[in-house]
């Protein structure tokens, strides 16, 4: 069975009267569980100590309230995630294949479109077998167009392409797939930067974000990912996928705080409107709350 936060934090603190060592080891060992990882977790612990040390003595619904303030520290604030910073507003979204990278464009399409947005697909993952249908098919669901090529295209080429077609086309938001592959770190960066440069010779303030796609439910892998995307390009956000009322939710606070880059949106379920922007304070409470995230 599959704990919530907020289950274990109440495993943690059951039958406990006063706040001790073991109080804080059980707590401890309850973010670990959590995928929240360990130096994040020690982050946490050490805070608390202190507190609890100056207060010499609370009950669990202060210690609780304490927690989620150290919890909530540790997490960059994060602007709207409807925010748009050019026009079009160009971003590149990167992540590992099986995270839902090519679901979490088409939610995101659609979340523009019904915010009254001109949405533009770009296809620059050319490498995946069917990829680019795949992509096809939720430009359809969402109602929005996409530029496309045959697979085993010139990604940068795919990516001017759609640069050139957001600026003829008037639209708003631009959202272009990538490869997710991770094998060679540095494959990925020259092509990363190959397609950026292809959108500067466009739109040369682009692109205006690079969005890493993460699932919550692979724990420390996506701790892994996290390190490998970062260090082979800039990322300017998060999307946390498979955020729902089982989900291991310190992940998000664990990658958060560990590289210091915002969740622009988390995906709580599997239809297309299933995507919201990130909000830290209602995160925050719902681990501590019985409730679906």
């Amino acid at each position: 069975m599959a704990f919530s936060f907020f289950q274990k934090i109440g495993r943690a603190l059951a039958g406990r009267s006063r706040v001790d060592d073991d109080t804080l080891d059980a707590i401890e060992e309850a973010l670990v569980e959590s995928d929240m990882g360990v130096d994040t977790t020690l982050k946490v612990i050490d805070n608390l100590e202190e507190r609890v040390d100056r207060d010499k003595y609370m009950s669990q619904d202060e210690l609780r309230g304490m927690l989620r303030e150290e919890i909530s520290k540790l997490i960059p604030d994060t602007p709207s995630g409807a925010e748009l910073k050019g026009h079009p507003h160009i971003i590149l979204v990167v992540g590992v294949n099986g995270v839902g990278k090519t679901t979490t464009i088409g939610k995101l399409a659609n979340f523009w479109r019904r915010q009254g947005k001109k949405v533009l697909l770009g296809a620059a993952d050319t490498f995946r077998a069917a990829a680019v249908d795949q992509l096809d098919i939720w430009a359809e669901r969402a109602g929005v167009e996409i530029v496309k090529q045959q697979m085993g295209s010139d990604p940068a080429a795919v990516a001017y392409d759609t640069a050139k077609s957001a600026i003829a086309r008037g639209s708003d938001v631009v959202l272009i797939d990538t490869a997710g592959r991770l094998h060679n770190r540095v494959d990925l960066m020259n092509e990363l930067t190959k397609i950026r440069n292809s959108v500067r010779k466009v739109v040369p303030d682009g692109p205006h974000e690079v969005l890493l796609v993460l699932d919550a439910s692979t724990g420390q892998n996506a701790f892994a990912q996290a390190k490998e995307f970062a260090r082979a390009t800039d990322i300017t956000g998060l999307v946390v996928t498979k955020l729902d009322g089982t989900a291991k939710g310190g992940v998000v606070v664990g990658v958060s705080d560990q590289f210091g880059i915002p969740v622009r949106f988390i995906g709580v379920g599997e239809k297309i409107d299933d995507i919201k922007p990130f909000d830290k304070d209602s995160f925050v409470a719902a681990l501590f709350n019985p409730e679906e995230i």
